[in-house]
């Protein structure tokens, strides 16, 4: 990987490809604490965060970075989701998406992360907008972002001149 924006644009779009039911896909910054300020999105949302638990360092500026990946999946739903309800396909709908995304995620590897695993879940508060659930995975990120860029070039004629001494 040589920038986080290679592991954040080759996750969403493994949603975006495998999970076409998800209708919209961003970084995490809060935006359903604050859904009167915020630009609104149609749900349902998957937001995407990331958390640096620890590096190994692999030499010229490389590291292996032990890296959380928060995926928040936001679903407007209705009340009344009881057992027998109405709109129990509603929250029956929402359990489904949480599945998918474990299923497209646990257990795989990518171009920029590999060996992620799921390692927790849990409820969100929403500030009463709708269900936030955020599932926990951790996964090995290559990190060679630190390192220096160096170009190659072909050289086409060299001049030898041999001295005697």
């Amino acid at each position: 990987m040589q920038y986080w924006t290679d592991l954040y644009l080759e996750l969403a779009n493994k949603i975006k490809d495998n999970l076409q039911q998800i209708e919209w896909i961003d970084l995490w910054h809060e935006q359903v604490g604050y859904l009167t300020e915020e630009l609104p999105f149609p749900t349902p949302a998957v937001f995407i965060s990331f958390n640096l638990l620890n590096t190994d360092d692999k030499g010229l500026k490389g590291q292996l970075c032990n890296t959380q990946v928060d995926f928040y999946l936001f679903y407007e739903t209705f009340s009344d989701t009881y057992l027998g309800s109405v709109n129990q396909d509603t929250a029956t709908g929402f359990l489904n998406k949480l599945t998918e995304l474990h299923k497209l995620f646990h257990a795989t590897s990518g171009t920029n992360y590999f060996e992620m695993r799921r390692v927790g879940m849990n409820r969100e508060d929403s500030g009463n907008a709708g269900n936030l659930y955020k599932i926990s995975f951790q996964c090995i990120v290559d990190d060679m972002s630190a390192m220096t860029d160096t170009n190659e070039e072909l050289v086409n004629e060299v001049d030898v001149e041999r001295y005697h001494v």
